[in-house]
């Protein structure tokens, strides 16, 4: 099989403190046909100094452009036949991008290894699962075994290297690979990654708009890597409120985009019952993220627009993908 180049994506945001174990990580790959591209979002700190050694192409903004547009830049120069993002607190072992490019065939778009906590004392993720909440989750140890094994398992046909592959909803952004037919295909009026979701979220829509479109994610358990998760919901209180803001906006982003009539009538009870707290909590305990909803009324017709967009070029249906919604 003849080699395939790898464009390795970083950006950049007053990431000092990490890149340089992050790029010690990415020298050592044994993967060795790849470029790195690193997009830096105005950083007050040493970021691009220390990324500019190794970096094959070196893009600065002005401003924050946010991280979806960002990769959006990172691919637009892109040589690569897969793109691997890589958080700058993340830190692949050696094989990581190695594994992970033998599975990305047919349509299979989509892969992460198993990424554990800094510390190795645990899972931090293997993949995206979806609730009948509106919620997406990563999938830790937290998230029993069932989830992983049961019919989105190894057993799938299209998944053949390696052996212990596991079909997933979609992949963490922070150590993702896709394909670069892939993001060709998702991409909607030219934009692949929505830079709405100016902050998270955004792995969870390119999964499902690539989901609808016909396809499919898997996690390699042998790749591994170690991230440190800094935004998690036990700190919530202690976040920046734009960063919790957009939290919410893209809440109900995710789901006005890319969820049809079936999931929605299907989930329901679930989904409103969770936005209903929502709603209480920014009317109360959070008021900073009332503009989220604000920004959703000023930019429905935009929001409505990729909607239609997505669902009409959809190929699997949502009774297809109900399994995944647990």
């Amino acid at each position: 099989m003849e080699p395939r180049l790898v464009s390795v994506v970083l950006v950049t945001w007053n990431s000092a403190s990490w890149l340089p174990r992050c790029l010690d990580a990415l020298r050592r790959q044994t993967h060795s046909d790849r470029e790195l591209i690193v997009v830096d979002n105005a950083s007050m700190d040493d970021s691009t100094a220390l990324a500019s050694a190794d970096a094959t192409q070196l893009i600065r903004n002005a401003t924050n452009r946010g991280f979806s547009a960002a990769v959006n830049q990172a691919i637009a120069v892109a040589r690569g036949d897969c793109v691997q993002l890589v958080n700058p607190d993340c830190f692949l072992e050696p094989e990581y991008i190695a594994r992970l490019v033998e599975v990305l065939r047919d349509d299979v778009g989509m892969a992460t290894g198993k990424l554990l906590r800094e510390d190795g004392s645990g899972i931090d993720s293997m993949g995206i699962r979806m609730t009948r909440t509106g919620r997406h989750l990563d999938i830790d140890e937290m998230a029993d075994r069932r989830w992983q094994m049961a019919e989105v398992g190894p057993s799938s046909p299209a998944i053949r290297h390696p052996p212990s592959a596991i079909e997933v909803f979609g992949v963490s952004g922070a150590a993702a690979m896709y394909s670069m037919p892939f993001l060709r295909d998702v991409a909607i009026d030219d934009e692949i990654f929505d830079e709405d979701f100016f902050a998270y979220r955004e792995d969870a829509d390119i999964a499902w708009r690539g989901r609808l479109l016909g396809w499919r994610a898997v996690c390699v358990p042998e790749a591994i890597a170690y991230h440190v998760r800094r935004v998690t919901p036990d700190v919530r209180r202690t976040l920046p409120a734009e960063i919790n803001m957009h939290g919410v906006k893209n809440r109900f982003l995710l789901r006005l985009k890319n969820e049809g009539s079936y999931l929605a009538l299907r989930n329901a009870p679930f989904e409103l019952a969770r936005d209903l707290v929502v709603l209480i909590a920014s009317l109360t305990i959070e008021r900073t993220s009332l503009p989220a909803f604000a920004w959703l009324w000023r930019n429905r017709a935009r929001v409505l627009a990729k909607r239609r967009a997505i669902q009409q070029r959809r190929k699997v249906s949502d009774r297809a993908l109900a399994r995944f919604f647990r």
